[in-house]
Formats: structure tokens, sequence, C-alpha cells
């Protein structure tokens, strides 16, 4: 009975995580925009300081009707949001938020989240091929294109932190990490991030959405709660980014005075921050500038990354 009641708890957990979070993240953003930008809207609804704003779009997206095109192909269009959702919460299971705090602990927890992780990606590529529409078909495939070129990047820079600790679990990790690894390792955490938000298309790599060119992309054709589902995975998206540069790059939850949780929590929230950041700063990359950036630009310098952590274990061995 002990057993159960610790597996239900577990997966409440992670579902409140999972519900809350993203949701926070997409309020932060609001905000944090419409400070940087001075921007009007956001601030309005509810009265002090637009605090309803995520409940007017919530309600906004309710009351919208639910069309599939008649050239789409039903049963993918309807599946694809869920592609992109679902990975995500099944990420989340995996990442320690302080010592012992983790709904699922696996010895190959770093290997497990990269490669779900790549199969939420999936999601965008059936709805652009799905559609029957030639902007979804061009956001779809320009997914696909940054899916190949940012993923070996990002497994580059992770292998680098699990060749320094000796494990791929992610508890390991944590538990491995010293101070000095924060310059040790700060060239490949500034390659997984960025390659990261690339995998995410966060702006400045939003190519395959695109307003300008491809209306919204892969999500064209989708309204209401569908639509809904496509935009909560993105923000689900930036706080398991967010959780993993802390846990492989920030020492996860370490930290001075403060309980673990909390550090952890500050970190994601930080990360968050450079996000939104991020989206307000810079604009939309080219796609052929987009490849060079991978290709050019953090491939080597990844492989840099864990060619210096090899010499440095080496060395220390």
């Amino acid at each position: 009975m002990a057993e159960v009641l610790d597996v239900l708890v577990r997966i409440a957990s992670v579902m409140v995580a999972f519900l809350l979070l993203p949701l926070i993240v997409g309020q932060a953003e609001h905000k944090v925009m419409a400070h940087m930008q001075a921007r009007l809207g956001p601030m309005y609804a509810g009265g002090f300081h637009g605090w309803a704003q995520l409940i007017a779009d919530g309600v906004k997206f309710m009351q919208k009707e639910d069309i599939i095109p008649r050239a789409a192909d039903r049963r993918v269009f309807a599946l694809a949001p869920g592609v992109s959702l679902v990975p995500y919460l099944v990420v989340m299971a995996a990442i320690p938020i302080g010592p012992g705090l983790v709904a699922a602990d696996l010895d190959v927890g770093l290997f497990f989240v990269l490669a779900v992780m790549g199969v939420g990606v999936l999601g965008s590529i059936m709805a652009g091929w799905s559609s029957g529409n030639k902007y979804s078909l061009l956001g779809g495939m320009r997914s696909a294109a940054q899916l190949m070129s940012y993923e070996l990047p990002l497994v580059l820079a992770a292998s680098s932190v699990a060749m320094a600790a000796g494990t791929l679990s992610l508890s390991g990790i944590v538990d491995a990490w010293q101070w000095w690894w924060l310059p040790w390792q700060a060239a490949g955490g500034v390659v997984f991030f960025i390659a990261g938000l690339a995998e995410l298309r966060r702006p400045p790599f939003d190519m395959p959405i695109a307003e300008s060119e491809l209306i919204m992309g892969h999500m064209t054709e989708y309204t209401g709660m569908r639509f809904a589902l496509f935009m909560l995975a993105e923000y689900v998206g930036i706080v398991v980014l967010s959780a993993l540069t802390a846990v492989l790059f920030l020492g996860g939850w370490h930290g001075p005075l403060l309980p673990g949780p909390v550090w952890m929590l500050v970190k994601v929230a930080l990360l968050s921050f450079v996000v939104i950041w991020l989206r307000v700063s810079y604009p939309r990359l080219r796609e052929d500038q987009l490849q060079k950036l991978a290709w050019i630009g953090l491939v080597p310098v990844a492989l840099g990354q864990l060619a210096l952590t090899g010499l440095v274990k080496v060395l220390i061995v």
C-alpha cells in the first residue's frame, strides 16, 4: 500500500508541475515583454497589472471553433498536438529537483530525456504534413531541418557533462557536480541552451513559424484548444530546457543557505527569463544563418568541449 501511495504522489507531483509551471512562464512572458517593449495589451485584462491575461487567453481559446480542413489527414492532424505535448510530460518525470525528489530516477536518465525530447519535434512535422496547406508543409520541413541540425550539438554538449560525471543518471550528475565545473563546462552549457532553443523553435530560431513568411507555419490550420496545446507544449518545453540546463551545467539543487528544491526552481526561473529576454532582444535568423550557426558554430565548440573534458579526465585520473 505504501508503494502504491508513493507512486500516486509522484505522478500527482509531476502533473501539478506540468500544469502549473508552464502557465507561470506564460504569464511571465506576457509581463516581461510588456515591460521591455512598452506593450499596453497584456497590462489591461483584470485591472491591476493585467493579472487576468492568462485567464482571458484560455477563455478565448475555448470559445473558438475547432476546424479541420477538408484536405487534411484527419487522424494525423488530430494527433499532432498531443505528440508535441506528451513527450515533455514524460521528460519531467525524469528530472530531479532535489536529493531523491524525482518521479523516475533512471540510470540512463540523460539518454532517456534527450531521446524523448526529440520525439516532441515530430508533432510539428506531423502537423505540417497533415494540414493540406503549403505554408504548413514548409513549416514542418523547416522543423525537420532544425531538428537534424541542432540535435547533434545538443547531444555532444550533454555528453561532455556525462563524461565529466562518469554517469548518465541525472541525479548522479548533480551529485558529482563541483563549483569549478562552471568555467570548465561553460562552453558546453551555452551550446546546449542555444541548441535547445532551436529545437523548441523559440525566437530567434522560430523560422518554422515565421509569421511574415508562413502565416503560422505548421500551426496555420489549427484553431481553438488544438492551437492552445501547441502553445502549451512550447511553454512546457521552456521549463524542461531550463531544468535540464540547471541540472547538467548549473549544479541542479546545489546552492548556499536555501533548500535544494528552492535553488532548483530559482535557476529554472532565471533561465526561463533568459529565454523570454532573447525573444524580445533578437530578430529572427534567416534559414542559411540558422544552419551556419549549427554546423560552423555550435558543433565545433561542442566537439572542443568534449575533447577538453576528456583531456581533463585523463589528467585527473
